[in-house]
């Protein structure tokens, strides 16, 4: 026994023997003094002080739904001492209606790039309305730091000393109370982005670095609306057609060419259409459009594949259970009102297959953000490699049975320049993380083994090296040790490292990227450039030698821009390589609201630009005067017919 416990069996003798403690009986007193005086506090408590304390439990919960929205609480106490005097039951203040009054400007740059003098940004801007009215149109007004340049969309953009300042586009003009829209740019500044201060029509705002508020104006949907929104059901509205025939559609590649089941070679004229990857959850313009007629419409006009860019973050969500808010004009799209994000892409999957027409999803961006593209590589701080792989493999699993989805773009636009390093997307034999080929391969098998029949297109990067051999693993910093072209458009490393899919090889194609002077002005645009120019320049060893030398198929993933100078002198070139060889392509974009290309439809989104469409109408698949689609059982749209009665290329 130790020392300790021998001292205190020796007291607990000791008071057995001589009786209690007069100290004892002091303490003792003491305690029952202090719990007679807890009593009648509580006493006091219960009679006359209930209503504080409900209070004060209302200002902890008013603190609470606040924190995330702003540091200082002093407004929502002062809120809750002026409904101390209100009854036990009544209902809470919404959270709405603890949201900060006026104008909120918030903003994000979570990418970023040397460019000469220049920090180059992906920079994404958020306008909330939080005042009492709604907008009809606007001015933002933006104070930057060392502002030099920048080129945005969904808005016009004008830079003047250090002065950003955006007015709306027809489609985006009106912002509802409550209500809010997005907007982004490419900015370059001197030093690190940072707005010091900002104005909507004269009005100064609050302006907050981080999350981004997203375009959502469906109050002022239904407010401008007289239409009811009606409850659906759902499950019949998703409900396949008859007419369909599953597993008949599926394609795979023999060299430089895509075939159906019978050996006939296919030739994808495809349309990408954004917004499943911005924040909107749906499909972008649906905001002044109908759904059902914009699917109509894609297929009447001969577009027999669209490219949909999405975010892994929003394919997780789905996995996980939850569905983030879709925008969209509930009053002009009643029967989207009964269905959650989800279900608004089965939709759109079941009105693809009625009209003919197949689907590529394309990883846009890990995160869902309108400048998501602009980060180099397919993960982030907050969406890892797994979570990439994941949403692949989850969304080739769910739609494994539904060959409406006949192809995966893995990764939208892998890119890096020299001097980013890790940060930067290579091409080489190694297991690097930012290898672009080995992850490339990876996701492909994921995939492939969810769903074994889609076909999986591969995209190049930004660089490679001139000398492999001595430069190899990338370690150089020099540009001038580097070929340079569009992001995701560099497929050099095809010929020293081509992609090994196994077993599933005759399931690969490669798509490159390309785009005009007005995107941005390469060294091959200089002077007077040519057709032959472009292909030597550019071209022939960039991608276009592996259809060349029969290696495998490929497919332009973006092409497109404005029907003007300078612009118009390259896509026509690049309309006469896709008609010339059959290459496979999907144009971009059907989206009014892309700034540094437009789209096929006007800012309504409904009416269509007639003259790029006739441009662009030369390189979709015809036979007889009819578009040919992808489907053997449904034609494309209204004038195309099946690929069963199609001859083939």
């Amino acid at each position: 026994m130790s020392d300790e416990k021998k001292d205190v069996n020796s007291q607990q003798e000791n008071v057995g023997k001589k009786g209690i403690n007069k100290k004892l009986i002091i303490a003792f007193a003491g305690m029952g003094a202090v719990i007679v005086g807890l009593v009648i506090a509580l006493i006091l408590v219960a009679t006359s002080g209930k209503k504080d304390v409900d209070s004060s439990a209302s200002k902890a919960e008013s603190s609470s739904a606040v924190a995330s929205e702003t540091d200082d609480t002093s407004e929502e106490d002062s809120v809750a001492d002026e409904n101390e005097d209100e009854p036990d039951g009544e209902e809470e203040e919404s959270k709405d209606d603890k949201k900060e009054k006026g104008f909120i400007i918030s903003y994000s740059g979570d990418n970023s790039w040397q460019d000469g003098d220049k920090v180059m940004t992906g920079m994404e801007i958020g306008i909330e309305n939080n005042s009492d009215e709604a907008l009809k149109e606007w001015t933002l007004e933006l104070e930057i730091d060392q502002l030099k340049s920048c080129d945005g969309w969904n808005g016009n953009f004008k830079v003047k000393g250090n002065k950003l300042t955006v007015t709306n586009v027809d489609y985006n003009g009106e912002i509802a109370k409550g209500g809010s829209t997005s907007i982004g740019c490419n900015i370059g500044t001197g030093t690190k982005l940072n707005v010091k201060s900002a104005k909507l029509n004269g009005v100064e705002c609050t302006v907050k670095k981080g999350k981004v508020s997203q375009n959502n104006n469906n109050n002022n949907n239904n407010q401008n609306n007289d239409k009811k929104t009606t409850e659906k059901d759902v499950k019949k509205l998703l409900k396949r057609t008859s007419k369909a025939k599953q597993g008949d559609d599926w394609l795979h590649t023999d060299g430089s060419k895509i075939l159906d089941k019978d050996g006939k070679e296919v030739w994808l004229t495809g349309v990408n259409w954004f917004g499943y990857n911005t924040g909107t959850n749906t499909f972008d313009g649906l905001w002044n459009s109908e759904l059902v007629t914009s699917v109509e419409a894609i297929a009447d006009h001969g577009f027999n594949l669209i490219r949909v860019p999405m975010s892994a973050e929003l394919i997780n969500q789905w996995s996980e259970g939850e569905y983030p808010k879709a925008n969209y004009n509930n009053a002009y799209n009643e029967e989207l009102n009964s269905m959650n994000s989800l279900e608004i892409f089965d939709y759109f999957l079941k009105l693809a297959e009625e009209n003919g027409l197949k689907v590529m999803p394309d990883i846009h961006s890990a995160e869902t953000n309108a400048s998501g593209h602009t980060v180099n590589l397919w993960y982030t701080d907050k969406v890892t490699v797994k979570d990439y792989y994941h949403a692949l493999e989850w969304l080739a699993d769910r739609y494994k049975d539904n060959d409406t989805i006949v192809a995966f773009d893995l990764k939208n636009e892998p890119h890096g320049k020299p001097n980013e390093g890790d940060a930067a997307a290579i091409w080489n034999d190694s297991k690097d993380a930012n290898n672009w080929k080995y992850v490339a391969e990876t996701a492909a098998s994921k995939v492939l083994a969810k769903n074994p029949n889609v076909l999986i297109m591969v995209e190049g990067i930004e660089i490679y090296p001139k000398n492999i051999k001595k430069n190899g693993d990338y370690s150089s910093t020099n540009s001038d040790d580097y070929y340079f072209n569009w992001w995701g458009g560099n497929l050099r490393g095809v010929k020293d490292y081509p992609i090994d899919l196994g077993k599933y090889q005759d399931k690969l194609v490669y798509s490159p990227h390309d785009y005009g002077p007005t995107v941005y002005q390469q060294p091959w645009f200089e002077g007077d450039y040519t057709y032959k120019s472009l292909m030597k320049d550019c071209w022939k060893d960039n991608w276009f030698y592996i259809q060349e030398q029969d290696i495998a198929p490929l497919l332009i993933g973006e092409w497109g821009g404005f029907m003007t100078e300078p612009n118009l002198t390259w896509m026509t070139y690049m309309r006469k390589l896709i008609k010339d060889n059959h290459v496979n392509h999907t144009f971009w974009c059907f989206n009014a609201n892309s700034g540094d290309t437009g789209g096929l439809v006007k800012d309504d989104f409904v009416t269509w630009d007639e003259e790029k469409y006739d441009f662009v109408k030369e390189v979709l698949w015809q036979e007889g005067g009819k578009f040919v689609g992808l489907d053997h059982a449904i034609p494309l749209g209204d004038n195309g017919i099946t690929l069963k009665k199609a001859k083939g290329l």
